[in-house]
């Protein structure tokens, strides 16, 4: 079984950080550093993204397996965990089925409940880049804003853009599995699932992923959940206000 490629930052209690949809760990570079004095943190790219392996098979209970694996080569006993959209729903399937393996979980800006599938536009503008054309990461970002206004976005997804060759770009991330498996981003949380751990949810003041309507889902799946608004901020919350982000973060694990 492969490993989770991850970059590892600081020295204390392991503290994971699971990126969401079309990231890598290098999302959270900033925030680490933050951490890294009190926490040895684990910036960890999931299965089809950032330096990771490349799978066809692409679920939730996948990469809690994944996650599984990447504790016990690593010999972590616990861990404080965070997750930011699919990576929250991965930290808390993980949490369900390893209770024993988690000190404090973190879900960052997404609940437990199913979400339709809403990365069609893109999804379509990724798979819209011909690498056998395009030379330049300026070129790639004319394609994507066709379809792609916001900047923010697009920069984000421009960070998986490498060098494959001298001559050839490519993605990080495994295009052809995720845009084949994209209805498995939105899975819920399995139905009767408990985890009894201090949790702290954190949602984007502009944010509609976690409504108020959702609170007793939460509170059903995770009955010492607090739940904390980040002002100013919509689902990229830790990029968009980082010490807000930060200090309600730091308050809870430490």
């Amino acid at each position: 079984m492969e490993v989770l490629h991850s970059n590892i930052i600081g020295s204390g209690f392991p503290l994971i950080i699971l990126h969401g949809y079309f990231g890598m760990g290098d999302n959270w570079k900033s925030q680490a550093n933050n951490l890294s004095g009190d926490f040895e943190v684990h910036l960890v790219d999931q299965r089809n993204h950032g330096r990771s392996f490349h799978s066809e098979e692409f679920s939730y209970e996948l990469m809690v397996q994944d996650l599984k694996h990447y504790f016990e080569v690593k010999n972590i006993d616990k861990a404080i965990v965070l997750g930011h959209s699919m990576g929250g729903k991965t930290a808390m399937l993980f949490a369900v089925e390893y209770p024993e393996l988690v000190e404090k979980l973190v879900v960052a800006d997404i609940a437990p409940k199913y979400y339709a599938p809403h990365h069609h536009t893109i999804i379509d503008a990724l798979n819209s880049v011909d690498f056998s054309i395009l030379k330049l990461r300026t070129e790639v970002d004319d394609i994507l804003k066709q379809s792609i206004a916001e900047e923010g976005v697009r920069q984000f997804l421009l960070k998986n853009v490498y060098r494959k060759t001298k001559t050839e770009m490519a993605f990080r991330f495994n295009l052809k599995s995720l845009t084949e498996n994209n209805s498995e981003v939105g899975e819920a949380l399995p139905a009767y699932t408990t985890y009894n751990g201090e949790v702290l949810f954190l949602r984007g003041q502009k944010s509609d992923y976690i409504l108020d309507d959702d609170f007793a889902l939460i509170s059903a799946h995770f009955e010492n959940a607090k739940i904390e608004t980040v002002s100013n901020a919509g689902h990229w919350l830790h990029a968009e206000n980082p010490s807000e982000f930060y200090n309600k973060l730091i308050a809870f694990i430490k």
